[in-house]
């Protein structure tokens, strides 16, 4: 089993979108989650994110999770969105630190995910489109 767990700042908008994205490609044998570094729990994503989500008609439930040393342990890999996140994580979590990258480190490339947050809907919607074609660049790592 891979367990996959996105990270983000707040898990409203570019965790949970990376989350239904990764959920909806059904890969056996990978189990997908999301959290947020700052996160309050119980909120919901972006009414922007889950429009998105829902004009790709991509299924989502999401319900925002502060990041927990539960989940750290859980995960086979971490991905976050940017290497700011990376940072915070491995400052908490140590022995988290060989299987944490940046999404778009684990994808082979460099940077960060630009954040929607406050956006326009068309913000919203070259950020899913981001986070698909890098995970579509991650996928033989996961299968």
């Amino acid at each position: 089993m891979i367990n996959v767990l996105f990270v983000c700042t707040g898990n409203t908008c570019r965790s949970p979108m990376a989350e239904a994205i990764l959920k909806s490609k059904n890969i056996p044998g990978v189990e997908v989650r999301s959290s947020g570094v700052f996160a309050m729990n119980g909120s919901n994503a972006s009414p922007h994110a889950k429009k998105v989500l829902d004009d790709q008609q991509m299924e989502h439930d999401h319900q925002s999770s502060l990041l927990t040393e539960q989940q750290v342990e859980w995960a086979t890999y971490i991905l976050t969105m940017t290497a700011g996140h990376k940072a915070n994580i491995v400052a908490t979590f140590p022995s988290a630190q060989v299987k944490t990258f940046t999404l778009k480190e684990f994808a082979g490339g460099f940077g960060d995910v630009s954040d929607p947050y406050g956006g326009s809907l068309s913000v919203y919607q070259q950020t899913f489109e981001e986070l698909k074609q890098l995970i579509e660049k991650s996928l033989h790592k996961l299968s």
